[in-house]
């Protein structure tokens, strides 16, 4: 008689497969705090950035150029007592000179203000001008004078003109181009000949005054011509 060889394995011998874990099993909480960081790691660095850009923007400091753009006060920057400044042309011969009792220069305008100013400029064709008055306002290059409270300019006779005299209380004489203007009333005197004008512009190179305004004009008879300057 055959032997089967069947084998009956034990119950006892066998352990039991393991049982698969629930799919709604909580994670420990060391798990769960990974996972939001690393859901959320991207937004949390774009926020940081953003905040770093606000602190350091509200925290730069003005740039010093606004400071630099402020406009300048109108007050002096150097003076000067009892002065004398010289103008020489590009030949070197004298063209000018301002003399004052006091000078002070105001950088905002680049103007200076003379104190009791006086002036003696030197013509093309060596015809010398005088020219003064209480306070005079020049731009810095000394080429432009405004006489204002007293104001008197003269240009002096030559052999074959007299003297030719513009007094106001403002007088505008530009050097370099020999010429002298005034829109306030003016009294010119040229010879034998004084006119009253509200306003006049003479220049020495074209020997020509144009008044403006009213104007009134006088002949002084030659008994009462005064004795030559």
């Amino acid at each position: 008689m055959r032997r089967d060889d069947t084998l009956v394995a034990s119950p006892a011998g066998v352990s039991p497969a393991a049982a698969p874990k629930s799919a709604g099993a909580e994670q420990p909480w060391h798990w769960r705090v990974l996972e939001f960081f690393s859901a959320y790691l991207p937004l949390l660095l774009m926020a940081l950035l953003a905040l770093g850009t606000w602190w350091l923007v509200k925290n730069t400091p003005v740039v010093e150029r606004d400071r630099a753009t402020a406009p300048l006060r109108h007050e002096p920057d150097y003076e000067m007592r009892n002065f004398s400044v010289q103008r020489f042309g590009a030949l070197g011969p004298l063209k000018a000179q301002i003399d004052g009792d006091a000078l002070r220069h105001y950088p905002d305008t680049d103007t200076v203000e003379i104190d009791n100013v006086r002036v003696r400029a030197v013509g093309a064709d060596g015809r010398i001008t005088y020219a003064s008055a209480r306070r005079g306002i020049a731009n810095g290059a000394g080429t432009e004078v405004q006489l204002l409270g007293g104001a008197q300019v003269v240009s002096e006779a030559t052999p074959t003109s007299p003297a030719l005299d513009f007094r106001g209380e403002f007088l505008h004489a530009f050097l370099d181009t020999e010429r002298v203007k005034s829109h306030l009333p003016v009294t010119v005197l040229h010879g034998d000949t004084q006119v009253f004008a509200e306003g006049m512009e003479y220049s020495h190179l074209d020997r020509l005054i144009q008044f403006s305004g009213r104007m009134r004009a006088s002949f002084l008879p030659k008994t009462a011509k005064g004795p030559a300057r």
